[in-house]
């Protein structure tokens, strides 16, 4: 193995040139020969020639300037043959200048190189004529030019040439030829496969290799793998795997048998035949880390086919691959962790790796390499995919808190597989909680902001499935990630928009998270992806809905409807009819407007006394009183400092004292989160109605007690004809003014019409069980529905009939059931 090419081409020692030729002005003269009529001092002077070409790299440029690749290019196809001979010499010694290429380029040489390479040319115009082309085929349109030109048959015929140097030569080129892929299928035509593999028995290790090197282009090609089958070149490349000596050409072996394990057929060839065992067996020994390395690669390549999955795992290939995650080489260890990667799509694979493949891999992702930690975390991610006791194998490895440090990774790969893992673990609650104690959402929202869809795409995927938990949606809430979520709403990746759909609906699950959300327009942006067919996905339709169902003020303000399953709770209002396009305002800036002749806003807020931070004083003072802001009570407390002026020191010290104290109370308040004022009123209306109500047996007896309550409430029956001298406009007016405040309580309202009547039925309705819905129509008017079971027509006793589906008459006859879709309910609803 050791002996080289018999004559590769050595620029020859200087003192074998004749002085004179050392002188550029001489290798003019003999330039100048080149066109003489005589053939002898043709030939003499193409060899004065090759010799001084053959010196360096400065005399073929010196060639070059004084015109000889002209003067050659016209003597390579000159009958005399030793002439034509000498000439190609000059060529295939100059050729390896870019410069002197680019001319030959020009001057399409190559045609004429091709037509030497004929059987009955000498061996040494083969040698010449190959290797200018071998130089020349580096570039892309030269091997265009030798493909066009039928090149490739005479290149392969010369591989059984009785000369190396031309097999050498001839091989190389073809090798350059077949990385385009019409010469592949050119060259399996042309039967190249018998040849190539005699050369791999060639004494020669830079023929072999350069054999195996082709051999590896061209077995990309599954029909060429089926050639080299037939051929038996499996039993070929196992053969030099198998010999020490031919160390130096294992990793171009495994790189073919790589490609060729790719086919069943041929693996299950090399199984029965014990190829495989022998592979494996010598991936365990060696210590070669580019060997360990193609062998992990070979096994990829064939793990992606399912068959030969189960053939590897028959072959325990997992202990194999294991092993090489032990080796302290970065290349091994990532084409390890590829190769698990590719073999856990098999189930005996992943149970296999579960005990030894993940500790170690866990281990990987404190690797300062990131290339290493990303094929790990890879791993990991295919490993625990539908794999409850993959996930735990990674818990119990310890696995948690690397793979939270890992969406802090620089590569995107890395961090969207850390996003996965971790969300496959959050499917079982203990380890939901203990990765939730890493702080991942607050981690997340770095992933939230990637500009990789792959990653933002992972990341909505992790926070929906953390964001189940109120502390996680809160963590998310405050580290400021609901902006990054709703961002993603606008992504133009379908995957990125369905994942980010699915982490909001799952926030708005709690009513604090899913009023930010609004805030942020997640609202908005959601109805215009559902008014799109290309952009709408069942996630972003029950994001819409999840999102309202948990901030029912914009839900009614918005779609003028609430189901019997929401239910109005302490801090609803109603906002009225919200315009497209307008901004939907929190209550706590509503209260703060200045007073203007706008409908007013109506609130809910029925908290008990003892839930309350104000006592009985409180209640007794105005509503006006506890509307005001913070800034004006300091005023009063410094007016109230100035009056102390005149008392008695003591007094005064004690007055101080308490202002002091009342006024960093205030500050303290001020502080806090807003909240409404209690509406005691109302929570006096519900007491009474659990008191009297509640305990009625029947809940038509109760829909209709609690109509008539209502009612009664907010200025008792009206008629019909009268309905336009029942002047409820003056009446919230005046509760405004006495407010000085757009926002009114249900509970002040002593007149009210359809819209008053319906919301404090529903909120009442609501608070001991009554099934009722809240529709807004037009005119101020809304109105209640309720489900109600008839009873059994005479003579079929304990027939179940389905419910009924009435409108509760709240204004002129309270408590009258009147049937949905008849002529008397679209009289309610619109006249």
């Amino acid at each position: 193995m050791g002996k080289k090419v018999k004559k590769e081409v050595e620029p020859p020692p200087k003192d074998v040139f004749d002085p004179l030729l050392i002188e550029s002005k001489t290798a003019a003269t003999v330039v100048l020969m080149l066109s003489s009529p005589e053939e002898e001092v043709l030939a003499k002077a193409c060899d004065a020639l090759y010799k001084f070409a053959s010196k360096g790299d400065e005399n073929k440029m010196t060639l070059l300037g004084l015109g000889a690749v002209e003067h050659l290019y016209k003597l390579i196809s000159h009958e005399d043959p030793i002439v034509r001979r000498n000439a190609i010499m000059v060529f295939g010694i100059m050729a390896s200048n870019h410069d002197v290429k680019k001319l030959l380029r020009e001057l399409d040489v190559t045609n004429s190189l091709i037509s030497q390479l004929a059987l009955e040319e000498d061996v040494v115009i083969h040698e010449f004529a190959t290797l200018c082309l071998a130089h020349m085929a580096v570039e892309y349109t030269t091997k265009v030019q030798i493909f066009e030109q039928g090149g490739l048959e005479p290149l392969i015929r010369l591989l059984s040439s009785p000369d190396p140097d031309v097999k050498k030569n001839s091989v190389e080129c073809i090798y350059l030829l077949v990385q385009d892929f019409q010469s592949r299928a050119a060259v399996r035509a042309l039967n190249v496969i018998p040849p190539l593999l005699e050369l791999l028995k060639s004494e020669y290790p830079v023929i072999q290799l350069l054999a195996l090197k082709t051999l590896e282009v061209i077995s990309k090609d599954r029909e060429t793998r089926i050639i080299l089958g037939e051929n038996k070149g499996l039993d070929c490349l196992l053969k030099i795997l198998e010999v020490n000596e031919f160390s130096d050409l294992h990793v171009e072996a495994l790189a073919v048998l790589g490609n060729c394990l790719e086919d069943v057929c041929t693996l299950q060839l090399i199984q029965q035949t014990g190829g495989l065992k022998k592979l494996l067996s010598l991936v365990g020994v060696s210590t070669v880390p580019d060997i360990q390395k193609n062998a992990a690669k070979a096994i990829t390549k064939a793990a992606y086919d399912s068959e030969n999955r189960k053939i590897l795992n028959e072959e325990e290939v997992e202990k194999c691959l294991v092993n090489l995650l032990e080796i302290d080489n970065d290349g091994v260890k990532i084409a390890a962790a590829q190769a698990i990667s590719a073999m856990c799509e098999n189930l005996a694979s992943k149970r296999a790796f579960r005990l030894q493949g993940i500790p170690q891999l866990v281990q990987l992702l404190s690797s300062d390499n990131e290339e290493v930690k990303e094929a790990a975390v890879t791993a990991l991610a295919n490993l625990t995919a539908a794999s409850p006791s993959n996930a735990s194998a990674v818990a119990e490895a310890e696995g948690i808190e690397p793979l939270v440090n890992t969406l802090n990774a620089q590569r995107d790969g890395a961090i969207a597989n850390a996003a996965t893992v971790l969300t496959n673990l959050a499917t079982q609650e203990p380890f939901r909680i203990d990765i939730q104690s890493c702080g991942i959402m607050s981690v997340l929202v770095k992933s939230l902001r990637s500009t990789s869809s792959q990653v933002q795409s992972k990341a909505a995927f992790a926070v929906a499935a953390f964001g189940c938990d109120a502390d996680a949606r809160t963590e998310l809430r405050n580290a400021g990630g609901l902006g990054p979520l709703v961002e993603l709403l606008y992504s133009k990746d379908e995957e990125v928009r369905r994942n980010a759909c699915w982490a909001v609906m799952v926030c708005a699950s709690d009513e604090l998270t899913a009023v930010e959300l609004c805030r942020l327009r997640a609202l908005d942006i959601l109805e215009e992806i559902n008014l799109s067919t290309g952009r709408k996905n069942n996630f972003s339709e029950a994001a819409l809905e999840k999102l309202l169902d948990n901030n029912l003020s914009q839900k009614y303000s918005q779609m003028g409807y609430l189901s019997s399953s929401n239910i109005i709770t302490d801090g609803f209002y109603d906002y009225g009819q919200i315009k497209p396009g307008v901004k939907f305002l929190s209550l706590e800036e509503l209260s703060m407007q200045e007073l203007t002749d706008r409908r007013a806003v109506i609130f809910i807020n029925a908290k008990p006394q003892e839930d309350l931070a104000v006592e009985e004083k409180a209640q007794d003072s105005s509503y006006e009183q506890t509307m005001l802001s913070p800034s004006i009570s300091r005023k009063g407390s410094r007016e109230k400092a100035r009056k102390g002026k005149g008392k008695k020191e003591e007094e005064k010290s004690k007055e101080v004292t308490q202002i002091t104290s009342k006024v960093q109370d205030e500050i303290h308040l001020e502080n806090l989160h807003w909240l409404p004022p209690p509406d005691f009123i109302l929570l006096d209306y519900i007491n009474d109605v659990s008191k009297t109500i509640l305990p009625l047996t029947t809940t038509r007896e109760q829909v209709v007690a609690l109509a008539q309550f209502v009612a009664d409430k907010m200025g008792g029956p009206i008629e019909r004809d009268k309905l336009h001298d029942f002047s409820w406009e003056l009446h919230i007016s005046e509760i405004q003014f006495e407010l000085k405040c757009n926002v009114v309580p249900i509970g002040k309202v002593k007149k009210g019409t359809f819209y008053h009547r319906a919301l404090l039925f529903k909120v009442i309705a609501d608070r001991i069980g009554i099934g009722c819905s809240l529709v807004r129509g037009e005119y101020n008017r809304a109105w209640n529905e309720v489900k109600l079971v008839d009873d059994s027509p005479q003579g079929v006793a304990g027939l179940l009939l389905p419910p009924q589906e009435y409108i509760v008459d709240l204004m002129f006859e309270p408590g009258f059931l009147i049937k949905q879709g008849s002529a008397e309910a679209d009289q309610y609803k619109h006249i």
